[in-house]
């Protein structure tokens, strides 16, 4: 699971924000212990500690004190929209800049992802 390089935490945070967008992990279900992550994985309690406090950070997780963590209601919309944000600023935004410096109007890029939208569904 630990191979891309990135921080492990970094990692571990990735991969539940993907079962998350997938479905594995639905709002208001309860997902593993730190020491559950950590002895599964066997990795330090404290890095998966720090994935799961970035993901409560982001309002992705919520801890019940003594019972454990949970997906938000609203995770799964928080990360749509963070990828969508991203992706624009990504991907949208340099090509944009390019084609005005290539002085392509955007009218012919929007022309042309019409187009493409078969290739989207």
């Amino acid at each position: 699971m630990f191979d891309d390089g990135s921080p492990i935490y970094r990692q571990i945070a990735d991969q539940i924000k993907a079962e998350i967008m997938n479905g594995s992990l639905e709002p208001g279900g309860k997902v593993m212990s730190t020491n559950q992550y950590a002895a599964f994985y066997q990795i330090n309690p404290a890095t998966a500690q720090k994935a799961f406090r970035e993901l409560v950070d982001e309002g992705v997780l919520y801890k019940q004190r003594g019972v454990g963590m949970f997906v938000a209601e609203d995770a799964r919309d928080k990360l749509s929209a963070d990828f969508r944000e991203r992706f624009f600023e990504r991907v949208l935004a340099p090509l944009v800049r390019e084609a005005r410096q290539a002085g392509i109007p955007l009218t012919d890029i929007i022309d042309y992802l019409k187009t493409q939208e078969g290739a989207l569904k």
